[in-house]
């Protein structure tokens, strides 16, 4: 069998991409795969180090500023879409798998125009451009989000499926708590506000961190992002429970040992709270496309699996002390949201998207 998958420009669309992919690999290890992405975003660096042939394209996003780029763009399109074709005729695949960024654009467009089943994976609420535009040249359109079927009314078929990259931190290496200078004996709460951080949510999370005494029945870990720690740890000093690092390679190896995780609403850490099923704080980030952050936030406080606090509502005292409480044992709320997390079991997308593309082809 051979497969096409496109992704690009995040690990939000990258990730799920490649949790396909290894899926496609497990159930038959002779599935040939070609992944078609940019030239110069982080999937270019990711993916051929997984040893899958890789094939690039020079295309952009667009933007209401850059015109000329804009105007070069379209034919970088054009360019890009004819390149595809030759790929296929090529590599004959029986699949093309879209998993989103502005890249899979052409990608799809070639496999509808040579009759290839196209399949395309929605990771947020909120559907971006590309994939509204997509969805009807696919097959099937698969969603992370129940509440995303409506935005794929052209679709020929939508199938919920969750988003297959929260099983990495199923999978992957555990990381222990005691390699990072952690107790293995008190709670751990995770702040992350993403990799890059937030200059915002820091300043509002170093109050928060100034409360957490040495009498702390829990510790924390907080996440600056790589360009903040030096500013956030620069005439500050927290307590004994408190551990501050720039950033953490494997995030995901620490959530199954994390009581509490209070995060951004990405698309791929949401996705790893529920396949781990971790009560959490949710804080989406308003500037993002379609506001997208907030809806993935507001299907999972619905589901009664998380709380979420918009950046305006913040307060550092209250947040705080809902750390606190949650925290405590037998705490009410904090096991209806574990109860709710483990009734949804999102711990098999991967297997659902693998099937459903297997009715496809």
């Amino acid at each position: 069998m051979n497969i096409v998958v496109s992704a690009g420009g995040t690990g939000g669309h990258i990730y799920p991409a490649i949790a396909i992919i290894n899926k496609f690999k497990e159930k038959d290890p002779s599935v040939n795969v070609l992944y078609i992405g940019t030239h110069n975003r982080m999937e270019k660096d990711i993916v051929p180090k997984l040893g899958f042939r890789y094939e690039e394209l020079e295309i952009y996003g667009f933007s209401t500023r850059l015109i000329m780029r804009d105007i070069k763009n379209l034919g970088l399109i054009n360019k890009a879409k004819n390149k595809c074709l030759e790929f296929f005729k090529e590599f004959k695949p029986d699949v093309v798998i879209g998993a989103g960024g502005y890249v899979t654009f052409p990608v799809i467009m070639a496999a509808h125009k040579m009759g290839v089943p196209v399949v395309i994976h929605e990771q947020n609420s909120i559907p971006g451009k590309t994939n509204k535009f997509l969805a009807r040249k696919a097959d099937l359109v698969c969603v992370s989000y129940e509440n995303s079927k409506k935005y794929f009314a052209k679709a020929k078929k939508v199938c919920y499926t969750g988003n297959p990259c929260g099983e990495n931190a199923l999978k992957g290496p555990k990381l222990s708590k005691k390699s990072l200078g952690l107790s293995e004996n008190k709670k751990l709460v995770l702040i992350v506000s993403g990799s890059l951080g937030s200059n915002t949510i820091n300043d509002f999370f170093a109050k928060v961190l100034s409360y957490v005494n040495d009498d702390a029945s829990y510790e924390v870990l907080y996440i600056t992002g790589k360009s903040y720690y030096d500013d956030f740890i620069k005439n500050r000093s927290f307590s004994k429970n408190v551990k501050i690092l720039p950033y953490l390679d494997n995030m995901s190896g620490l959530l199954q040992s994390t009581d509490l995780i209070i995060s951004r609403a990405g698309a791929g850490t949401l996705s790893e709270i529920l396949a781990v099923q971790v009560p959490s704080i949710i804080i989406p980030s308003p500037y993002v496309a379609n506001n997208h952050q907030y809806y993935n936030a507001l299907d999972l406080k619905n589901k009664g699996v998380s709380m979420m606090i918009e950046e305006k509502d913040l307060n550092d005292k209250i947040v705080y002390e809902l750390m606190n409480n949650l925290l405590k044992d037998n705490n009410s709320e904090y096991q209806k949201m574990k109860d709710n997390l483990h009734n949804m079991d999102m711990k098999n997308s991967s297997e659902i998207i693998y099937n459903e593309i297997k009715k496809v082809i």
